[in-house]
């Protein structure tokens, strides 16, 4: 944990009743995610989920993508 240096962390039984968690963290990029999941699979035979999110910012920025996308793919 120390090492991914976390915005938050949550641990809790998910819905099958297993110990989980759920860590939020600033991912530069994706090439960190052996660094990032190994140590867990070693330590704790963990199952490890990544799942990427953005901030308001990174939203505001993929706008014009976003717009691209839904003219061309949208009904």
């Amino acid at each position: 944990m120390a090492e991914l240096k976390p915005e938050a962390a949550y641990f809790f039984a998910d819905d099958a009743g297993q110990r989980s968690g759920s860590i939020v963290f600033d991912m530069k990029d994706t090439s960190q995610m052996p660094a990032i999941a190994e140590p867990w699979f070693l330590a704790f035979n963990a199952t490890i989920s990544l799942r990427p999110v953005m901030n308001p910012q990174d939203l505001a920025k993929a706008g014009p993508s976003i717009s691209k996308a839904a003219q061309q793919y949208g009904q």
